[in-house]
């Protein structure tokens, strides 16, 4: 996928998921949880509103559906946000 492909679908106001990739979707997040490293809950809740508080300035989202989570692998931890994004913010 391009850079600009990937950015319209980033920024797309309409994205058309079928409810059988928004349910593959949500699956595949439910499992990254299951599979994350082991932080605390109040780091966790303390990330989750650090991020919120950040994208808010540049961009309306829906904060009851952000998820935030942590993967682990072989040497890497990586974080997973899901972001919906319900609008961006115009420049002053």
């Amino acid at each position: 996928m391009s850079i600009p492909g990937f950015l319209n679908r980033f920024f797309s106001k309409e994205q058309n998921l079928s409810s059988k990739d928004v349910a593959k979707e949500r699956l595949r997040l439910v499992l990254i949880h299951d599979r994350s490293a082991s932080l605390p809950d109040s780091v966790m809740l303390a990330l989750r509103e650090d991020l919120i508080s950040v994208i808010s300035k540049y961009m309306e989202i829906d904060q009851a559906a952000l998820e935030v989570g942590l993967t682990k692998s072989d040497d890497e931890v990586t974080l997973i946000a899901n972001i919906p994004i319900l609008q961006i913010k115009r420049a002053v």
